[in-house]
């Protein structure tokens, strides 16, 4: 059997990742989107970097995928990608992930959100949505 941590050790070799004390200097920059990858419960529970795009791990081929019906214009976008989830586990497969189906320019938060918080990382409510 394959272990979790060998999948997400697998993905760090592949992927471009670095701690939330390197990735902060990112934030807000032109051309970056911040894929906050984790459940709306721990959106509503913990906030999330402000200006992250909310993407549910369970959506993310889906979303990725110009040719699915529910693809995002956000992937689309020619940005870089910076996934987060709550701990780096998460955003390490999803970085691979859409490595691997062909979106350029794309790393992970390896120590999450939390790590962000820890390092003084920006954060802010989850955005309600409009009605209508």
């Amino acid at each position: 059997m394959k272990h979790i941590k060998d999948m997400v050790a697998e993905a760090n070799t592949v992927v471009d990742h670095a701690p939330a004390t390197e990735m902060l200097d990112l934030h807000g920059q032109s051309g970056v989107t911040f894929v906050d990858l984790r459940d709306p419960r721990e959106l509503e529970r913990d906030g999330m970097i402000p200006g992250a795009f909310h993407c549910p791990r369970g959506m993310l081929e889906f979303w990725i995928d110009p040719e699915s019906p529910y693809a995002k214009p956000q992937f689309q976008s020619g940005n870089r990608f910076v996934f987060y989830c709550a701990s780096g586990w998460r955003s390490a497969l999803s970085a691979r992930t859409a490595q691997d189906m062909g979106l350029e320019n794309v790393s992970h938060v390896e120590d999450g959100f939390s790590g962000w918080k820890k390092a003084g990382g920006p954060v802010g409510d989850k955005p309600q949505k409009s009605a209508g």
